[in-house]
């Protein structure tokens, strides 16, 4: 809790917003983007910081951020990459901080709104050109108002994917900040 001053001067804590979370990704741009839209198009008590690390550091960040800051609830957006999941998983499991992951990236989420799309993807690159199809002129900018109308839609077909290869479940993420 932070401390203010009371309208009688003398010093009080704060009290948590009520619904406040904290999302942590490991993209610079694509999800503080969409999350940053989602706060402002659908009001979503979100904050979003982002880091550029791996998925066990970004959750050691949260966790950090997490214990010295009000929130209720500490997400790290992490995608599966070349990186060692299972050990991120673990480590938020400890530390509290729940997980969003992506196979093999956020991009897969972002197609998600437009197609149903259930084949294997090779990586980020074949991620982004795929998405590029479905919204010209993508560069890992994004205005989130193009992809608002679909967030009912993304979240329903992300449910339905099997584990693996694509996979994302952004959307556990998203519903909690909706019902926020």
């Amino acid at each position: 809790m932070s401390s203010h001053e009371n309208s009688d001067g003398r010093r009080g804590r704060r009290a948590a917003r009520p619904g406040r979370i904290l999302v942590v990704s490991g993209g610079q741009r694509t999800e503080p983007d969409y999350f940053s839209g989602l706060r402002r198009l659908r009001r979503a008590r979100v904050e979003v910081k982002h880091k550029v690390d791996s998925p066990q550091n970004l959750v050691r960040y949260a966790k950090k951020i997490f214990n010295n800051e009000e929130y209720d609830a500490v997400w790290c957006v992490v995608d599966v990459d070349q990186f060692d999941v299972d050990a991120a998983k673990k480590l938020a499991r400890q530390k509290s901080v729940e997980l969003a992951v992506s196979e093999p990236c956020f991009e897969l989420w972002l197609l998600l709104h437009f197609t149903d799309h259930r084949a294997y993807i090779a990586d980020g690159k074949a991620a982004c050109a795929l998405l590029t199809r479905r919204v010209p002129g993508y560069d890992k900018k994004l205005d989130f108002a193009r992809f608002d109308a679909a967030v009912e839609t993304a979240i329903k077909r992300a449910k339905e994917l099997p584990p693996g290869n694509p996979s994302t479940d952004v959307w556990r993420l998203v519903e909690v900040l909706l019902q926020h």
